[in-house]
């Protein structure tokens, strides 16, 4: 029994509307009695979902001084990991015992969870909520919402592989956050608290933003792979690739930092070099097939960034573009 209660699983749920304090029943949206951070201190944090980002969040956030008093995760495993890292963290296997907790509740799980997570919980007065979710608005949130409460979003442009190189990577990061006035200023101070830049999005780009953070990092990877598929054909290994590309690849982005994007690209489509591209195009077709289709979007891209720039003719540009559109 007392297993399933530090599960979180009530085996005595009080009535729909209400909540339980101990021997005592009370209407859902009263005053949160149980946490209360001082004046000028930061609120106690839970953390829901205990995977790479939500670990990362609770580890950075406790070192910074911020209070994390809670995580909830059905992996028993993940939560357990968790609490061995943030010392004083109680674990819940179900968001709902969270509540109980703390004031300001963080949901570190997959984008499309968020909805039908949010609308399972309800929040006491005095909390707030928000999500990691580069893609969603804080509006995914507003079912769990009660009087006296508020919703925000908080995401770190952070590649969270690892937890302790995503805690280091949190220092000079950027983070999107969205909430009305006063819950935008606490989760600004709370980015810097970790050391990172926190910036508000203008309503309605969100979904733009997470995409281009996508391709930075997850599309850097696909293209890290491809690179890497080609360098087998000659004779490369993945450590050698990275070795070798990875510091053309760093090279470029400093040009790029200095000179601007379109100044920055070089390479046979600036030249309009029609021959390069064609035997390019052989040696994919024959050696690496499943790399095709990523160098031919990337050589229309940077055909078109030659042309806008003035350094690739239009005759070029057509020779070019006919040879990407041949099957063979």
């Amino acid at each position: 029994m007392r297993e399933l209660r530090d599960r979180g699983i009530d085996l005595d749920p009080p009535p729909p509307g209400q909540h339980r304090h101990g021997d005592e029943t009370h209407a859902s949206d009263h005053a949160h009695p149980h946490v209360h951070s001082g004046p000028g201190e930061p609120p106690v944090v839970g953390i829901v979902g205990a995977g790479a980002v939500g670990t990362a969040l609770g580890v950075a956030l406790a070192r910074a001084g911020w209070p994390v008093g809670a995580v909830a995760s059905r992996d028993a495993a993940r939560r357990e990991r968790f609490r061995s890292l943030v010392p004083g963290a109680r674990g819940f296997a179900e968001a709902t015992a969270l509540l109980d907790e703390v004031e300001l509740v963080i949901l570190a799980v997959p984008d499309d969870v968020i909805p039908s997570l949010a609308s399972q919980l309800r929040m006491y007065s005095g909390q707030a909520m928000i999500h990691t979710s580069g893609a969603l608005g804080a509006e995914a949130l507003a079912p769990a919402m009660a009087a006296g409460t508020q919703v925000g979003a908080f995401h770190p442009l952070v590649a969270f592989a690892d937890t302790e190189l995503a805690v280091v990577a949190l220092h000079g990061a950027t983070v999107a956050i969205e909430g009305d006035d006063q819950l935008a200023d606490l989760l600004a101070g709370m980015a810097e608290a970790l050391g990172a830049q926190a910036v508000r999005l203008a309503p309605g780009t969100k979904a733009a933003y997470h995409a281009a953070a996508v391709l930075a990092a997850g599309g850097f990877i696909a293209l890290l792979d491809a690179i890497a598929e080609l360098g087998r054909v000659a004779g490369l290994d993945e450590a050698g690739s990275l070795a070798i590309y990875g510091r053309l690849a760093e090279q470029t982005l400093a040009n790029a930092r200095a000179l601007g994007i379109a100044q920055a690209l070089t390479g046979p489509m600036t030249r309009g070099d029609v021959g390069t591209l064609e035997r390019h195009l052989a040696t994919l077709r024959e050696h690496a097939p499943a790399s095709l289709a990523l160098y031919a979007a990337a050589a229309e891209r940077e055909i078109a960034i030659a042309e806008g720039r003035g350094a690739l003719a239009p005759q070029a540009a057509a020779a070019m573009r006919a040879s990407l559109a041949r099957p063979d």
